[in-house]
């Protein structure tokens, strides 16, 4: 029997081509089918098959296209039968047709092509592979036509042109057997705007969009035609909505209504789908106002109405997004759910046309340096986002990020000051400035700085805090790997075309609803935002299109994957090696072996020798699935049959990256089994972040200087003025709480187990209710002193009884003694 059909694959488990081949042998058989196959079963008192059974297998022949046969192999599967038992029963029935079914044919495609969606200039490739006697022979075709020099398993057309977009199918040859793959589709899309080099192999097949539909505005019997598109694999689908109606007929990426009449008018959108065997995603574009004139009818008023009642269009001249996730602490208690966080925002930031750098677990020296890097891709006009979860605190109105080297009990001296970033920020003249931080806001007792940190007054700062001020945030108690509650919520609605503080408004009432956090933990927003900003506006470089080009590659540096590669040893061996992004520091090394000589009985590949930069352990190097590595976020995208090797922390990888791929075999015509190795040398650079040198010792940069410390010579007790916030307090009364923080980061055998932590410096965990355990963190009060409200350093819009709110609301932070 064949490797990918092994004697304890269960029949559930076998591919539906093998099994509908086979229902067919036996339905079609009358002496040696599927009644003579139940009776067979029926006697073996492991799977037993009653009569009710095999009537109930007989009544499928009613079916439209039913089969008595897949209704027994369900059953025999149900009750645990494995392909070999299966053999056995065929074998004791003499169906040698049935039999033949299971074995493996002389060649076989075990690696399908998959349809894709890409921005024109970006790179495509297409794999198939296929087992069977060597040598294989491969040749793509477009439609009908050869594509040419294209004898190898993987197609490459770089860069691809529209030209490009089509059909494609792959035949494999060996001899006078031969096989076709399935076609697939290519869907090459022309965007004016390049969205920061990156190409969809960054986003690990995920779906992105990026081209977005405009409003438009014509007289009745003109032509109305709406674009979208989006690039993933496998190919999105589309379906376009009015008022938020499916429309007829209308599942393409370009709708187009010839004629319009009044009657059409609207608001217009497209929900841009996208199922492969692993998972869906489902995503939706910008809504777009159609406004159709009667050019009979109109006259000056109307026309005055109908132009009033289309918001200007407000733009970004870039998108950034900085997200770091710390979790694996030194010295404080590890957190689990930001890397799931980090990783969600990602793919969803992603999506609209977001540069995003997404890091984890950085030292003090790390942060800063990346906060460097996220400044420089900061000009006027761009939005600017940053996201962190990890342990943290709030002393005086002022927020710090604790890295994963702080030490305990940790001050301001050994942490990141939110606010410094944002006056950073505010000189670059950004367009949009939003907080979202996720974390605990508890006073720090060991911290008696007071931060003089001044800031411009604008009306574009959004502060999204995951708790209220003396607050704890919380994530979830799971078997495996979950989101804290901020973001369990925020993703359910980061993608909606609507103002970021109408967003996180609603993502406040969905998090009242939840029970288990109600009356401890509550979204908080701070926002001075004057207009009707939105994460989903539409980038337009204008002035700055030399700029953002120039900004553009500096992101892209950082996040370059290096190309995958097939290694041919001496032997005859080839090795592929392919390369995925989990984060921006993490890379996953994949292995996979694509031919070995004929008189090579075993083979085995693996990767070695990492430089101790990356502390990589060799445990959970070369393991046969994803998960075994560490790899659980992306392994449904990533190719099976292979080994898989993870590497973190790649921001401080200080030379270029170089490893040794092993391979080893041996070979029947040796007497002995000693297998025979074969040792090469990869050489891939700095791949990812590590090209940025993060590791570097912090300059003399004004992230560090604005980060004020206690004996700084700019150290004032002098605060800036800031009692005018704006607050959104969505619990009513809150007591401060001191529970306990235990959620340390688990590997494949400890995911099953029951998870309590934190994220944002102490989460509490819970699933129907709260942890009632206690851990006293270096910078929790003791009971009984409540901590300082003090005053916002942050220039936020003022309302008439804001005062008075504010009052309320800081009274109701305070413990009940």
């Amino acid at each position: 029997m064949s490797d990918s059909l092994e004697r304890n694959t269960k029949i559930s488990q076998l591919k539906a081509s093998l099994v509908k081949k086979l229902c067919e042998v036996l339905d079609k058989s009358s002496s040696k089918g599927w009644r003579k196959l139940g009776e067979i079963v029926g006697s073996d008192r492991r799977f037993k098959v009653s009569s009710d059974d095999m009537e109930m297998c007989s009544l499928k022949v009613l079916e439209l296209e039913g089969s008595p046969s897949l209704m027994l192999l369900r059953l025999m599967g149900e009750r645990g039968c494995t392909a070999g038992h299966l053999m056995d029963y065929l074998q004791t029935l003499g169906n040698q047709d049935a039999l033949q079914c299971l074995k493996p044919p002389a060649l076989q495609i075990v690696i399908q092509p998959q349809s894709v969606a890409l921005i024109c200039g970006h790179n495509l490739r297409l794999s198939c592979h296929a087992v069977g006697k060597s040598p294989l022979q491969y040749q793509w075709f477009k439609s009908k036509e050869e594509v040419p020099n294209s004898s190898s398993p993987d197609l490459v057309i770089s860069p691809v042109h529209l030209k490009d977009a089509g059909f494609y199918i792959c035949r494999v040859n060996t001899g006078d057997d031969f096989e076709f793959s399935q076609w697939v589709q290519v869907d090459v899309l022309n965007v004016a705007v390049s969205y920061g080099g990156q190409s969809y192999q960054s986003l690990d097949g995920r779906m992105k969009v990026v081209i977005q539909p405009q409003s438009q505005r014509l007289h009745v019997g003109e032509n109305l035609q709406l674009e979208c598109g989006a690039v993933g694999r496998p190919i999105p689908r589309y379906q376009w909505h009015r008022n938020g109606v499916p429309i007829a007929n209308a599942s393409n990426r370009k709708l187009t209504i010839p004629h319009a009449m009044q009657d059409q008018h609207g608001r217009y959108r497209c929900e841009i789908s996208s199922r492969s065997s692993n998972n869906s995603e489902r995503m939706w574009t910008n809504e777009v106002d159609v406004i159709i004139d009667d050019i009979y009818a109109i006259g000056r008023d109307s026309s005055d109405f109908f132009l009033n009642s289309i918001p200007e269009q407000l733009y970004a001249t870039d998108k950034v997004a900085l997200l770091i996730g710390n979790l694996s602490y030194q010295n404080h208690p590890q957190l689990k759910a930001p890397m799931v966080d980090v990783y969600d925002l990602t793919n969803l930031l992603r999506q609209l046309n977001f540069k995003v750098v997404s890091l984890l677990d950085l030292t003090e020296s790390e942060m800063r340096n990346a906060v460097d890097e996220f400044l420089l891709l900061l000009h006027k006009g761009v939005y600017g986002l940053l996201y962190y979860a990890g342990h943290g605190y709030e002393n005086y109105g002022n927020s710090f990020m604790v890295p994963v080297d702080a030490p305990n009990p940790y001050r301001s001296a050994n942490c990141l000051c939110v606010q410094s970033i944002l006056k950073l920020m505010q000189e670059k003249e950004t367009g949009l400035n939003v907080f979202l931080l996720d974390m605990c806001r508890k006073r720090n007792i060991h911290d008696d700085s007071t931060p003089n940190i001044v800031l411009r007054v604008t009306a574009n700062i959004v502060f999204g805090y995951a708790t209220c001020q003396d607050a704890e945030a919380f994530e979830l108690s799971s078997s495996g790997f979950t989101n804290g509650v901020f973001v369990k919520f925020l993703k359910k609605r980061l993608l909606d075309d609507e103002k970021i503080t109408v967003v996180l408004d609603r993502v406040a009432e969905d998090m009242g609803q939840f029970d288990a956090t109600k009356g401890k933990q509550a979204l908080e927003i701070r926002s001075s935002l004057s207009e009707r900003r939105a994460l989903t506006d539409p980038i337009l470089p204008g002035d700055s299109a030399d700029l953002l080009h120039a900004h553009s590659r500096q992101w892209a540096k950082a996040h370059e994957l290096p190309e995958s590669m097939c290694l041919n040893f001496d032997c005859g061996a080839q090795i592929k090696l392919g390369f995925a992004a989990e984060f921006s520091n993490v890379l996953v090394i994949y292995t996979h072996i694509v031919k070995k000589p004929e008189d090579m009985s075993s083979c085995q590949a693996h990767v070695t020798d990492f430089t101790q930069d990356l502390d990589v352990d060799p445990k959970e190097m070369n393991r046969e699935t994803p998960e075994e590595t560490g790899i659980y976020l992306l392994s449904s995208c990533l190719p099976q049959h292979c080994l898989y090797t993870r590497l973190s922390s790649l921001q401080k990888l200080r030379e270029e990256l170089v490893f040794t791929v092993c391979l080893q075999g041996t070979f029947a015509s040796m007497d002995d089994d000693h297998p025979v190795h074969w040792t090469k040398s990869v050489n891939i650079g700095k791949p990812l972040i590590a090209r940025l040198d993060l590791h570097r010792a912090m300059r003399r940069n004004s992230c560090l200087q604005t980060c004020m410390m206690p004996h700084s010579p700019s150290h004032s007790p002098c605060h800036s003025p800031g009692p005018e916030h704006r607050l959104h307090p969505h619990h009513g009364s809150l007591q401060a709480q001191d529970s306990n923080r235990l959620s340390p980061q688990q590997r494949y055998l400890d995911i099953c187990e029951h998870l309590q932590g934190t994220v944002g410096g102490c989460r509490d965990s819970y699933c129907d209710h709260l942890s009632q355990r206690r851990y006293d963190p270096p910078y929790d009060s003791p009971e009984g002193l409540s901590s300082s409200p003090g005053r916002l350093s942050i220039p936020i819009e003022a309302t008439d009884d804001i005062d008075e709110l504010q009052t309320v609301f800081i009274n109701s932070l305070q413990p009940q003694l």
